[in-house]
């Protein structure tokens, strides 16, 4: 049975060499284009008028982690709290609220609000002294916990520090409630029970009505453990994924090649599993911390603390091994990497498997790319890596002119974020958000990486302007760029035969003051032609209406 056609009028960008004026849409697919199209819509089902707006391909985002999104809307909302009053308030208000919960879980609040980004334990304690309180920063890399947490976990003065992670002391070497990277955080969160498979299908729910409202189609979940692999099978069982996603297995550096064949197994029964919707082709490697935390991988100590580079996660020859072993398995690479040695390692464990294995359409990826030295440009084009930027970062907000800034000096910090260094060599660049790390709306990234300004216009001149990208690049890095890293050929363009994932949007970025393009309206999102969000229209429901 022929679905209904769907014609757009108005201005369309095809992400091709020439726009068009107008779409039509049958079958889940792009049918025509320009007077084709417009002809179509005397016998259309449906006609939708782009008016002033602008319709083109949907975005996708190269970096999040859907999941832990959705969970942030179950616990205290203190993600856009400015003080640690008000964290300590939310969290004391939720727990009264919930009286049953046995552990307050909530995220993420900004490491910026306390002196380098050490918050104490005896602040949770007076809104909650009676029930464990763990909180994640909001770069995923630093827990704040109360003291009933720290008991339950066993963490003490007599605590040996954990192998990946610090645990920050007091004088008298008593935790003060700020746990830093994996070990660390673990000794904490490992306490916590486990959310049970209706939870975490509803995240997966929220997370895909939210990113329909934001424009998005496709999305990397950039950290999946077993268990969220079953979850989002459930969610497809049961009509609950709304998007595209493609699962990235983390690697552990202490187990990895236990790993390989799970990680093999997950990525079949998915295929079998998954419908049109979800695949697990990607395997994903922390390779260093955070600059904030001082656990990014540094070629050169930190000025805070010069007896340290940072905290690599992995040793560069045991990374390599495994990128070159999941390589070989036909995963595809996608590492985290913050610091310039973190960059670096990152980039030669990707040449090793180039070197060592037979070619394939590997497409790999780096992830962050915050401190890049000038050396390692030219080699994500060489080596064919995808720079994926969270481009909302670039910007010289508190996180880098309080915590960043300040540990690495401005030598380094004017090496962060090399987006149009790299655009100009001929890498590829795709853009990610890291939500809930960060904003999962694509046009605030678009207009920071536009302007390399923030919101409220500092500085004038831009920041470090020389990375600046044209609107246009943003919105290719925001959409074929993130088709191309998802190996989707065939979504970088709307051309006819292609599918129809769509954006409506209230105003052409191109045509506005850069510094409004994300006052720009999403009016309407369609995957495979069905629509995800239509703008005053009740919701549709997961997978469209």
């Amino acid at each position: 049975m022929t679905e209904p056609t769907l014609v757009f009028l108005g201005a369309v960008r095809t992400g091709s060499d020439t726009d068009t004026t107008a779409l039509a849409v049958r079958d889940g697919r792009v049918l025509a284009l320009g007077d084709e199209a417009r002809a179509l819509a005397r016998t259309a089902d449906e006609v939708v008028d782009i008016g002033d707006g602008l319709l083109m391909a949907a975005f996708g985002d190269g970096h999040a982690h859907p999941l832990f999104g959705g969970l942030e809307s179950f616990g205290p909302q203190i993600k856009e709290l400015d003080s640690v009053e008000a964290i300590v308030s939310e969290v004391g208000r939720w727990a009264r609220r919930h009286p049953e919960a046995k552990w307050i879980v909530g995220a993420s609040y900004d490491p910026a609000l306390a002196p380098d980004g050490e918050f104490d334990a005896r602040w949770l304690d007076a809104a909650v002294d009676d029930r464990p309180v763990v909180l994640r920063a909001h770069d995923y890399h630093t827990v704040w916990c109360n003291t009933e947490a720290l008991r339950r976990a066993g963490v003490t003065e007599a605590t040996p520090e954990p192998r990946l992670g610090w645990i920050v002391r007091r004088a008298d070497g008593s935790p003060l409630g700020t746990l830093r990277e994996w070990h660390a955080c673990d000794l904490v969160l490992d306490q916590v029970p486990a959310r049970d498979e209706d939870e975490l299908v509803e995240a997966i729910r929220r997370a895909g009505h939210a990113y329909a409202r934001a424009g998005v189609t496709w999305v990397q979940d950039a950290w999946v453990e077993p268990e969220m692999a079953d979850a989002y099978l459930a969610a497809v069982r049961r009509g609950a994924l709304s998007l595209r996603v493609d699962l990235a297995q983390r690697a552990d550096p202490d187990r990895w090649r236990e790993q390989r064949e799970p990680f093999a197994a997950t990525r079949t029964r998915v295929a079998a599993e998954g419908g049109e919707l979800l695949t697990a082709r990607t395997v994903k490697y922390f390779s260093d911390g955070v600059v904030e935390g001082g656990t990014a991988a540094m070629l050169a100590p930190y000025l805070d603390a010069p007896h340290s580079c940072g905290m690599p996660v992995w040793e560069p020859s045991a990374l390599a091994e495994a990128v070159r072993a999941f390589d070989a398995d036909g995963f595809q690479t996608h590492i985290h990497a913050i610091g310039d040695a973190g960059v670096r390692a990152s980039l030669d464990a990707v040449e090793s498997a180039i070197a060592a294995n037979p070619a394939w359409d590997r497409r790999p990826v780096i992830t962050h790319v915050q401190v890049v030295d000038p050396a390692d440009l030219p080699r994500f084009a060489e080596l064919g890596v995808i720079a994926n930027f969270e481009p909302l970062w670039a910007q010289p907000d508190p996180l880098q002119t309080e915590l960043s800034i300040p540990r690495i000096g401005a030598e380094r910090a004017a090496l962060q974020y090399p987006m149009g260094e790299l655009a100009r060599s001929g890498a590829q660049l795709s853009f990610g958000s890291d939500w809930p790390v960060s904003s999962h709306v694509p046009l605030e990234g678009i207009q920071v990486a536009v302007t390399r300004r923030t919101f409220t216009g500092e500085p004038a001149e831009g920041w470090l302007p020389h990375q600046r990208l044209t609107v246009d690049e943003a919105l290719t890095a925001a959409t074929a760029g993130v088709a191309h890293q998802a190996c989707a050929d065939n979504r970088r363009t709307l051309t006819p035969g292609t599918p129809a994932d769509l954006l409506l949007l209230s105003a052409d970025p191109r045509a506005v003051d850069p510094m409004k393009i994300h006052h720009a309206r999403v009016l309407g999102t369609w995957l495979g032609g069905r629509p995800t969000y239509r703008e005053g229209v009740g919701d549709p429901g997961p997978g469209g209406g």
